[in-house]
């Protein structure tokens, strides 16, 4: 076959490193030795033992579970870290421990816990206080009891002793290795290989290859997780769209459903599919008795349990059942609708039925998972939710939804690495964007990173961006800015600046948040008290090229220098992984070494997170004789002055002993904290925050750049602390994202949402507050020379979820398509009446 195309995205993923040739761990040998992957589908509800976690060998539960990391990761021959094993290892004991009815023991053995992504050291920290215990030790050997076909873990600890502990079943968590057919994919497509044969990139151009059209996502280009996957995959498609935006949509077919069954005057047919979804809900919930119940209610002709209801046979199982009992109105008992209701509304349409006769019921979230010591109590609370749900359906009606214009234009919220991304690729596609930034410069953190760890020189970077925006036509500069309202919502904002003294307003069809964060400015370890304790960035400075320590600098080099490590994260004020620390203190670990050999650098780490290809420029920082000491959280290490200088103490973990080193210079790894100005912007735009004011995204994992709030997009730091490849890369998503609407004419708004009973309404203001959506408004207006109030419904916002309906003590606002009678119908059935 052959294609003709414009633009080409590889997206091949990768192998697993084979267990069986690191011969001491005895995959392949032992029974009871298994692999990530394998111990993966024996958690799942569809694999070997239907959910039950069994060892091979006798299928009987075990009681003591090891998981073995970085098997086919940081040896001699991959000197790489695979970055997501200590996750998925975290979360399979987690899901192990919720699976065996008795006490489970899981220990993982690691070198680093490298929880390093939004989220994932407070998860870890979760699994420890649930019994998840990390020995941190060198690699170890198995060997297995010939009786039992236990396993016997040998080791070494972290202060040399040997130990040994025995496990009914061990898990290895295996890395990533390139695709088997890397090479051949870089003879047919003409694209560069790294040593480890994964596909080349740059950090200024994460998704590019080094042939022109063709573009790359995944883990082909560097060992990563699914949110920055999808990240990455939509910023490749955001550079495809830029490459063809002269014949975009050309050849786009429009998707045709089938007419839609009038079902006026018809008495109510419901079909009730109860979803096992593995053991997330049938693992605690009596699927079987919620669906025999549902047999019980009125108007209910037919129902059935499926084991993924949301699987594409499934899909086609309830059209195949629609139109077989004539149903005409569908519930599926699954998960959360915020996920999976736009899929099974589609499926109902594509049998014929009007989208909105289809009702959900959230029986694993409000159930199976909240109640999951009290299976009983979580299945009828299952079938009260069931009951529920067939109180409201028996009284929907069809509803259409509606279309508004869309403006094609954008802004873009920040002008730093990110925004000046994001706007490029907006432009590059030809839409307008308005790109205000509140600083007088452009650029951001990266005015003052001045080299990267891979050799790039990000002034020299900083200035083609610069001169980029500045030269393309489309993009609308606005600097040392003032935002004053951002009003409306997707395809129809319209937000007010003032810059320079003037006010200036525009209409924008998307938003993207762009607005960074700021360097942790310490408190600790004498900062700003000793001018021989600074920060990363300022000795950066100090190494630069223009800086007073590049070579031959005026006032000579310090002997010894001491880096401290997680310096404003990973505390109790901020429980999470500044991400980038640990890399820079290589790299400037590195780069004092370069300029000067015979000054000792120590670096006093909790764990070192140098992830991915990171992996190689720390095994190079220790053979130039840079020094690493872990110190616990507890024991953080002290910095007193002594004499002209410095002295620091760590307790050692290896010695077991306090450490006194001297230091000439110490340095700060101070961490990413948000940016102070993200509250306002999240009050204007009515999007969430995170505890620690960054702002939150949609979800986790599939909808990494979107707010919740449809047309407001992010990226950036103002998402997360990431590293510069990883913040181009969300902003190309962010613009792939908001392209998806800005090349529309119009679109579709939600039917079913709240409308205000005006005679009702007396603005009492007790439906703002619960609006998930920030749909609703408190407004004020005169009558007859009184100030009354009253609420206002942006109907753009609305997802007619009925939160309001629910809270409001006057009946002043209800959900078109959800009456009053159905809100009464569903408090009846909930209470037992109906």
């Amino acid at each position: 076959m052959h294609l003709g195309v414009g633009a080409v995205i590889l997206a091949p993923g990768y192998d697993l490193f084979d267990a069986k040739i690191k011969e001491g761990l005895g995959y392949g040998t032992y029974p009871n030795v298994v692999t990530s992957l394998e111990f993966e589908r024996i958690l799942s509800a569809s694999g070997p033992y239907s959910g039950k976690v069994l060892r091979p060998y006798d299928k009987t539960e075990p009681r003591r579970v090891a998981f073995i990391q970085c098997v086919g990761s940081r040896d001699s021959e991959h000197d790489y870290c695979s970055s997501v094993c200590c996750m998925y290892a975290t979360k399979e004991a987690l899901i192990a421990k919720e699976h065996i009815s008795g006490e489970l023991d899981c220990d993982v053995y690691i070198m680093d816990m490298r929880a390093f992504s939004k989220g994932f050291d407070e998860y870890y920290q979760r699994a420890q206080e649930h019994g998840v215990n990390y020995i941190r030790c060198r690699p170890p050997v198995i060997r297995q009891v010939p009786q039992t076909k236990n396993l016997l873990i040998e080791y070494m600890t972290e202060d040399d002793k040997k130990d040994s502990r025995e496990y009914d079943l061990v898990v290895l968590s295996v890395g990533m290795l390139a695709p088997k057919k890397a090479k051949e994919i870089s003879a047919v497509f003409g694209i560069e290989l790294n040593e480890f044969n994964f596909c080349k990139t740059s950090p200024f151009y994460p998704v590019e290859s080094k042939r022109e059209g063709v573009y790359v996502a995944g883990p082909f280009t560097e060992p990563k997780d699914i949110p920055e996957t999808v990240m990455q995959a939509s910023g490749a498609s955001s550079k495809a769209l830029s490459l063809l935006k002269d014949v975009k949509g050309s050849l786009i077919i429009p998707k045709e459903y089938p007419p839609e069954t009038d079902v006026e005057g018809q008495a109510p047919r419901i079909g009730v599919f109860v979803c096992h979804c593995g053991t997330n809900i049938a693992g605690v919930v009596n699927v079987p008795a919620v669906v025999e119940y549902a047999k019980t209610l009125p108007d209910v002709v037919y129902t059935e349990n499926n084991l993924y209801t949301c699987s594409n046979d499934t899909q086609e199982r309830i059209k195949e059942k629609i139109k077989e009992h004539q149903l005409n109105r569908v519930i599926v008992a699954s998960c959360t609708p915020r996920t999976h209701e736009p899929l099974f509304r589609n499926t109902v349409r594509e049998a014929g039925l009007n989208p909105y006769l289809f009702e959900m019921a959230n029986i694993r979230d409000q159930c199976s998972w909240v109640h999951m010591q009290e299976p009983q109590k979580a299945s009828e609370k299952s079938k009260d939710l069931v009951r529920m749900a067939v109180a409201k359906t028996r009284l929907l009606n069809p509803l259409q939804k509606r279309t508004v214009p869309i403006v094609k234009s954008a802004l873009v919220i920040g002008a730093g690495l990110s925004g000046i991304t994001a706007a490029i690729e907006l432009a590059s596609q030809d839409f307008d964007v308005y790109l205000v930034e509140k600083e007088k410069e452009l650029g951001g953190n990266l005015r003052h990173l001045h080299y990267l760890i891979s050799g790039e020189n990000a002034q020299e970077k900083l200035k083609e961006y610069t001169g980029q925006v500045k030269s393309m036509e489309k993009i609308h500069l606005y600097t040392d800015a003032k935002i004053g309202k951002i009003e409306g919502t997707i395809g129809n904002f319209q937000t007010t600046i003032t810059t320079g003294g003037k006010s200036i307003e525009f209409k924008h069809g998307v938003v993207i948040v762009a607005t960074g964060a700021q360097p942790y400015q310490p408190k600790e370890y004498l900062y700003g008290q000793h001018e021989g304790v600074i920060t990363q960035l300022d000795l950066e400075w100090r190494l630069a090229p223009a800086g007073e320590w590049s070579k031959g600098g005026k006032n000579g080099f310090p002997r010894n220098i001491v880096m401290i490590q997680c310096v404003g994260s990973r505390d109790e004020e901020r429980p999470y992984c500044s991400r980038v620390c640990c890399a820079e203190a290589v790299k400037n670990a590195l780069k004092v070494k370069e300029i000067s050999p015979e000054t000792n650098v120590y670096v006093l780490f909790r764990d070192i997170r140098t992830y991915g290809f990171r992996e190689a420029y720390y095994s190079k920082a220790r053979r130039q004789g840079v020094m690493f000491a872990r110190y616990e959280e507890d024991r953080k290490p002290e910095v007193s002055q002594k004499g002209n200088g410095l002295k620091v103490v760590v307790f050692d973990q290896t010695l077991k002993i306090p450490l006194e080193l001297p230091a000439d210079l110490v340095v700060l790894s101070a961490g990413i904290v948000a940016d102070e100005g993200n509250e306002e912007i999240a009050k204007f735009l009515k999007v969430p925050l995170t505890r620690e004011k960054f702002f939150l995204e949609a979800h986790m994992k599939l909808r990494p750049v979107d707010f919740a709030t449809d047309g407001i997009y992010l990226c950036g730091l103002a998402h997360s602390a990431k590293a510069i490849e990883e913040s181009i890369i969300q902003a190309q998503a962010a613009a792939s994202r908001a392209s998806t609407v800005l090349s529309k004419d119009e679109i579709e708004l939600e039917a079913n949402i709240s409308q205000v009973v005006d005679e009702n309404c007396d603005g009492c203001a007790y439906c703002v507050e619960p609006c998930p959506y920030h749909a609703i408004t408190l407004i004020e207006y005169m009558s007859k020379g009184v100030v009354k109030k009253t609420v206002q419904v942006d109907e753009t916002a609305c997802k007619g979820c009925g939160c309001c309906m629910a809270t409001c003590p006057k009946k002043g606002v209800f959900v078109r398509g959800f009456t009053l009678e159905q809100l009464g119908a569903q408090v009846n059935a909930a209470l037992g009446a109906g």
